[in-house]
């Protein structure tokens, strides 16, 4: 299955921080107040879904004060003005399952996890439209830095949420130790691995699971489970699980689970280009002709992932087949717990080797208007529901009192999905991020 050929001609592309956003003059009488922006004149998505036409959004020092209409809305005579007219702008993204660090091209390794490496990934993911991210696995102190970092003026890449090591113990015991560990570092969410990898691994035991769960709430965390199948979605739920990680990938999901989880308001993310980037690869993708996705990618990586003889590995490979047929299940089921009132968060399981930070991001976005959603309900997902779903209270939508984390996009995605990619400028905490030369 290849994914289907982006067609960009059909939208506008503008790359990020070129042209478009500009600052009126203020005039010489009065003079500007740092920190104090003015942007006027755009269509702003507030949430993914609610419209304010030709508004007006006043930023003080990295936070909105006011949003609204232009009649109703006064632009203090010192702000800087940014002229949107004729742009939308919509909340950045917010990917609620990433990874960051322990990769740089093909290459993995806990070693390549330094400061470095995650600015240069933070800032990638922020060029392709996503300025949170939460890491949910194998992150340490540096990340932990760097989240306790972001909150100053100015930022200049993605925000960071970090889940620190994966936990896998083997006893209840074991399980109530590394959860202590965990919150003693001061993780955001506790991941857990409970599937059995296809069959190659020793699947987490109930009673293991249920003790990192209630060791978790003990500390105030919530907890985030790798999964694949249906039977074990469920017993997570019943467990008192906070967010599934994946999709249900083995079977069409039921209404028991979509009951469940809509009572105990659990929600999941579909991590779609997951599964495609276990297969993608067993011949020439697509996208590797797009110039949104070339202008942010070293040539020689595609040069390894376009080789012969890997794409044969690919091709002959049990587990990238049997995901490959997964990604169908994955796909029905996101429009099944969607239609059912399950709420979904938007993440993508990057950051591993071959799947690109941000661009496959906007890939998910089209994805999962593939498997039946609205242009609305995938922003929704990517913005309102994943800050809701992660509890991360100032991001998300376009409000007062929130950080002024915005992408301002020279076509209006509720028309196309794909116009999330007419990408002008992105703006973190209300200052745009540089260009890359």
């Amino acid at each position: 299955m290849k994914l289907r050929r982006t067609n960009l001609a059909a939208i506008t592309f503008i790359a990020l921080g070129f042209g478009g956003c500009t600052s009126e003059p203020s005039g010489s009488v009065t003079p500007t107040t740092p920190g104090l922006k003015a942007f006027i004149g755009a269509r702003i998505i507030i949430d993914g879904s609610r419209v304010v036409e030709s508004g007006v959004i006043i930023v003080q020092d990295g936070r909105i004060t006011e949003v609204g209409e232009a009649e109703t809305v006064t632009v203090p005579a010192d702000a800087e003005r940014v002229d949107l007219a004729g742009r939308v702008v919509v909340p950045g993204f917010i990917n609620t399952h990433g990874h960051v660090g322990a990769t740089r091209g093909l290459e993995s390794s806990q070693d390549l996890y330094t400061r470095d490496n995650l600015l240069r990934q933070l800032d990638l993911y922020a060029r392709y439209g996503v300025t949170t991210v939460f890491s949910l696995g194998n992150d340490d102190k540096i990340g932990l830095d760097l989240r306790d970092e972001q909150n100053a003026n100015p930022l200049s890449r993605a925000r960071l949420f970090v889940a620190g090591p994966v936990l896998n113990p083997s006893t209840p015991e074991e399980a109530r130790i590394a959860v202590d560990e965990v919150a003693n570092m001061g993780v955001d969410i506790v991941k857990i691995r409970v599937d059995d990898n296809l069959g190659s691994t020793t699947k987490m035991p109930e009673a293991v699971y249920r003790a990192v769960i209630d060791q978790a709430h003990e500390h105030g965390l919530r907890v985030a489970a790798h999964l694949f199948y249906l039977d074990d979605a469920k017993a997570l739920v019943k467990a008192g699980v906070d967010f599934l990680a994946h999709s249900i990938r083995d079977v069409d999901v039921d209404q028991e689970l979509i009951d469940l989880m809509v009572e105990q308001n659990i929600c999941l993310t579909p991590t779609l280009l997951r599964e495609v980037s276990t297969f993608v690869y067993e011949s020439r993708p697509n996208f590797f002709d797009d110039p949104f996705f070339l202008q942010h990618v070293d040539p020689d990586v595609l040069t390894q992932l376009e080789d012969p003889e890997r794409q044969v590995q690919v091709q002959n490979s049990s587990s990238a087949q049997q995901y490959k047929a997964a990604l169908d299940i994955a796909m029905r089921n996101v429009k099944a717990l969607a239609d059912g009132g399950v709420r979904i968060a938007f993440g993508t399981d990057t950051g591993p080797v071959g799947r690109f930070q941000g661009y496959f991001e906007q890939l998910e976005l089209e994805r999962m208007v593939d498997a039946g959603l609205t242009a609305e309900q995938v922003l929704v997902t990517a913005t309102r529901d994943a800050a809701a779903c992660m509890q991360t209270e100032d991001v998300g939508t376009l409000e007062a009192g929130k950080w002024a984390d915005l992408l301002v996009l020279s076509a209006d995605p509720l028309d196309d999905i794909l116009n999330t990619r007419a990408i002008e400028s992105v703006w973190i905490a209300g200052n745009q991020i540089p260009t890359l030369n």
